[in-house]
């Protein structure tokens, strides 16, 4: 697996409902089957150093403050090849009102196929996000389900830590979403199964790449039933014909 695009922004992209993004929106490049997800969550949670851990395994401790960055690869997901395209996005406040989401990030969301939840077990409030997340995101698809993946990072932070990894799980279980503690920092394995596991759910929800009509000719074409009454019909009449020479 290797990197093929960095520090894109969404806004190159074709914006969703647009006529190019619905003829892109299976097909990525060289006509592979693309696969977006979007990484959401509060500030300081890791956003960007789980998104780079991802695709190049390499673990980066400071950054400049995230300007929603958008990164590309390929990815092998059951013998077949897929454009992943994922969408770093910055961190989401909370006010008396609710969450602040911007429609930067709304954007994000309902472009995307998939997405990772990510909190921090070092920060309980970046916790306390994640159900208010979940209903948003999936307001913002309604009438389809979108794949999410629930993310505890810095489980290496034992020190500070203020989130029981359980509790993690269970808001997860309720929400219907996988679960992961990981620790960006110490264990790539881990990060690369979230990702995984959304790819693997995202494509066998999309319809297959190979033609129906290839899938089909395979199938034989039953005869019309008015056809063969014909074919029936013209030897009884030929059979009458020649019962009728015979006699005379």
């Amino acid at each position: 697996m290797r990197l093929i695009q960095n520090m894109c922004t969404i806004a190159e992209y074709s914006a969703p409902g647009s006529a190019a993004a619905a003829a892109d929106c299976c097909l990525g490049a060289a006509g592979r089957r693309l696969v977006k997800i979007a990484v959401v969550g509060a500030s300081g949670v890791g956003k960007t150093a789980l998104v780079v851990r991802f695709l190049t395994k390499r673990f980066i401790g400071d950054y400049e403050r995230n300007a929603g960055n958008l990164y590309t690869r390929q990815v092998q997901i059951e013998g077949e090849t897929l454009a992943l395209q994922v969408q770093d996005t910055p961190g989401i406040q909370v006010h008396e009102n609710g969450l602040s989401c911007g429609e930067q990030l709304n954007r994000c969301i309902r472009w995307a196929d998939a997405v990772v939840i990510v909190f921090s077990v070092t920060d309980y409030k970046s916790y306390e996000l994640i159900g208010q997340l979940h209903q948003h995101i999936q307001q913002l698809h309604l009438g389809s389900r979108l794949p999410v993946v629930v993310v505890a990072n810095k489980a290496d932070l034992l020190h500070v830590k203020q989130v029981d990894p359980q509790l993690g799980l269970q808001l997860a279980s309720m929400l219907g979403c996988s679960f992961y503690e990981v620790s960006v920092s110490e264990n790539y394995n881990d990060v690369y199964n979230a990702f995984h596991v959304l790819c693997k759910e995202v494509s066998h929800k999309q319809p297959s790449s190979t033609p129906e009509k290839r899938r089909t000719s395979l199938i034989p074409r039953p005869k019309s039933p008015n056809m063969q009454d014909l074919k029936r019909r013209f030897k009884q009449a030929l059979s009458a014909k020649v019962r009728t020479v015979t006699s005379v």
